[in-house]
C-alpha cells in the first residue's frame, strides 16, 4: 500500500503503466506459490462418496434400503452406455444408438432378439457395471491406503472418513491413538458402527482386521462377494422383518416406508409403492409361491450374476414390449417401448425405421 500512495501523490505514471506494474506484479507472485501448492499438497479425499459404500449398486435388483431399483432394466440393458440416453439426449441420435444395441444383441441376425440373446446381453451388462465398480475401487482403495502397503486397517479408514465429514485427521489420528473420545454427533457415530460391522465383515478368514484390495471391493461392493451380498441381505430383512422370525410375508415386504400422506400425489405414489413391491414378491422373489420370502430366496434374488434370474428377466422385457405375441423382440417394437429399455422416449420411432436398419 505504501508503493501505492507514493506512485499516487507524486503522480509519476499514468494509469495504464500502473495497471500493467500491478498485472506483472500479480503474475510474478501468483505462479510460483500456485506450483508450490500443487507440488506440495497432500491428496485429499473430496468428497465422503468416495470411500463410503454407494446406496445404489448398479445392477442389483434391490437397492441397500430394500427398496426397489427403479433403473434396474435401464441398467442391464444399457450397461456403461446408461449416460448416452440422458433427458437432454436428441431423440434421432438416441434411435439410432439403441438401433446399433438391437444388432449386437441380434447374434444371429434373424431381425428378433430371443430370450436367449437377450440373456447373454444381460450378463454382458452386468460384467461391465463389475468392472466399472472394480475400477472405482481402485482409486477408492488409494485414498485410504496413506503408506501404500495394500492394506488398510480400521482405524486408517475411520481417520480418513472422519476427515471426509470436515475433522482434521492429525487432530483424529491423535485422539484414536490415545483412546480419547471422538465426540461425534449421534447420526455419524451411527454411521461409523454400522461402517464397522460391514469392515469386520469384508475381512475374510483368516480375520486379520486389515483389508487389502479386493477385500475393499467387497466392503464398497457386497456383489462382488458372496459373503457380503448375504450380509446386505441379511440387514434388508432385519429392517422390513416386523416379527423377527428372519422370513419376510407380504405385508412386510410392501409396508410403506416411514412418512404420511399428505395428498392424493403422495397416496398415488404410496399406491405404485405396493402395487410395485407386490407384483415383484409374488412373481419373481418368492420362487416357491408359498407366501413366505426366505433369505436364501431374497440372495438368489439379488445375485447380479445368476443366469437363471438374467434369463427370467430377459423373458420378462421381451414381454413387456412383445405386442405381436411371437416371444422375441423386432426392432419397431424396442424402438416403441424405448423409454421402458432406456429411459428415454423416443417420438417418432417408427420414422424410417427399416431405412435406418
Amino acid at each position: 500500500m505504501t508503493v501505492w500512495r507514493k506512485l499516487w501523490r507524486k503522480n509519476i505514471l499514468s494509469w495504464s503503466l500502473l495497471l500493467c506494474i500491478l498485472l506483472h506484479t500479480l503474475d510474478v507472485h501468483a505462479r510460483p506459490a500456485n506450483m508450490s501448492a500443487s507440488k506440495d499438497k497432500p491428496q485429499t479425499i473430496k468428497d465422503e462418496n468416495e470411500i463410503l459404500p454407494p446406496d445404489h449398486l448398479n445392477g442389483l435388483k434391490m437397492e441397500r434400503d430394500g427398496h426397489l431399483n427403479k433403473d434396474f432394466h435401464q441398467e442391464v440393458f444399457l450397461g456403461k452406455e446408461m449416460e448416452e440416453f440422458d433427458e437432454d439426449s436428441e431423440p434421432r441420435r438416441n434411435r439410432k444408438k439403441l438401433i446399433e444395441i438391437f444388432t449386437k444383441v441380434d447374434i444371429n441376425k434373424d431381425r428378433s432378439v430371443s430370450a436367449k440373446e437377450m440373456q447373454r446381453w444381460i450378463m454382458e451388462k452386468t460384467e461391465e457395471h463389475f468392472q466399472e465398480a472394480m475400477q472405482e475401487n481402485k482409486n477408492s482403495f488409494h485414498a485410504v491406503d496413506p503408506d501404500g502397503d495394500g492394506h488398510v486397517t480400521w482405524d486408517e479408514y475411520r481417520i480418513k472418513f472422519l476427515a471426509s465429514k470436515g475433522l482434521t485427521e492429525k487432530e483424529v489420528a491423535a485422539k484414536i491413538t490415545n483412546n480419547e473420545d471422538l465426540k461425534l454427533d449421534e447420526e455419524t457415530q451411527e454411521v461409523l458402527e454400522s461402517l464397522k460391522d460391514r469392515w469386520f465383515q469384508a475381512d475374510n478368514p483368516p480375520a486379520d482386521q486389515l483389508l487389502n484390495e479386493q477385500e475393499f471391493l467387497s466392503f464398497l461392493h457386497p456383489e462382488h462377494s458372496r459373503g457380503m451380498l448375504k450380509y446386505m441381505v441379511k440387514e434388508i430383512v432385519r429392517d422390513l422383518d416386523q416379527d423377527h422370525d428372519k422370513k419376510l410375508t407380504l405385508s412386510e415386504f410392501i409396508s410403506l416406508p416411514v412418512g404420511t400422506v399428505e395428498n392424493q400425489q403422495g397416496q398415488d405414489i404410496d399406491d405404485d409403492w405396493v402395487r410395485e413391491r407386490k407384483k415383484e414378491f409374488e412373481e419373481v422373489i418368492d420362487a416357491n409361491h408359498d407366501s413366505i420370502v426366505t433369505m436364501e430366496e431374497l440372495e438368489e434374488y439379488m445375485d447380479p450374476m445368476n443366469e437363471h434370474n438374467a434369463l427370467n428377466e430377459a423373458k420378462q422385457m421381451i414381454a413387456v414390449a412383445d405386442e405381436n405375441q411371437n416371444h422375441n423382440l423386432e426392432l419397431d417394437e424396442i424402438l416403441k417401448y424405448s423409454e421402458y429399455f432406456t429411459g428415454s422416449k423416443l417420438m417418432d420411432y417408427a420414422r424410417n425405421v427399416h431405412e435406418e436398419f
